[in-house]
């Protein structure tokens, strides 16, 4: 399925909804890079990410009430990135660990005993996948994980790299488009991101399709 030239990263496509699974015993939500930095007044914002703060909360809900794995991944560098401009990297100084930018949003409600996955952590070597360098893959399997529902920021980077990972690696893995935000700097960025997940097996879906009610919302 090839998505329209204006289509917003917001936007699931319905003609999917069939083959969206719904979530059981053997799925886990990712909730990627939810940090001060990524929202609004941080070093790397995503405009207008904070407005996908209630929904995430009734994913997270959803899944908790449940008893269903959920994982957060993070940015946790060292303060001599390489990555940073200062160490003629091309990112601004963000996800410094311990820093208050490298936090998660206060706003969220976070489970207790959630488990994090720290990336980036070698200053030698940036990792754009929450897969890249971490312990994410072995976790998921000793979960026995087989679907990985996908939500966060940003878009066309950290998301996606994570999402191409998860589907290389045979997951299933269902993007949550409407809980997703991306930087957007050319307008093609994150429709282009969309398709490049979708061509490599992902579905889009948003919270009516994997079965959360309206209350929860």
């Amino acid at each position: 399925m090839k998505l329209s030239k204006q289509a917003s990263p917001s936007d699931s496509s319905h003609t999917q909804t069939a083959t969206i699974p719904q979530p059981d015993q053997h799925s886990a939500l990712l909730l990627v890079d939810l940090q001060n930095d990524f929202f609004p007044g941080g070093a790397l914002a995503v405009p207008g990410a904070d407005i996908l703060i209630p929904l995430i909360n009734a994913y997270i809900k959803h899944f908790s009430r449940h008893g269903w794995t959920i994982l957060a991944t993070r940015d946790w560098h060292p303060a001599n990135h390489s990555s940073f401009t200062e160490q003629q990297g091309h990112w601004p100084i963000h996800g410094v660990q311990g820093s208050r930018g490298a936090q998660f949003h206060s706003d969220l409600v976070l489970p207790p005993g959630m488990m994090v996955i720290s990336k980036g952590t070698d200053p030698k070597k940036d990792s754009r996948s929450g897969f890249d360098g971490t312990s994410l893959a072995d976790r998921l399997e000793d979960l026995n994980i087989h679907t990985l529902y996908v939500l966060g920021l940003s878009t066309e980077h950290f998301v996606k790299h994570t999402v191409l990972d998860g589907c290389q690696r045979g997951l299933h893995v269902v993007l949550l488009t409407d809980a997703t935000k991306g930087d957007n700097h050319q307008k093609e960025d994150s429709p282009n991101a969309l398709q490049e997940m979708t061509d490599a097996g992902a579905s889009l879906a948003n919270i009516g399709d994997v079965g959360i009610p309206a209350s929860s919302q």
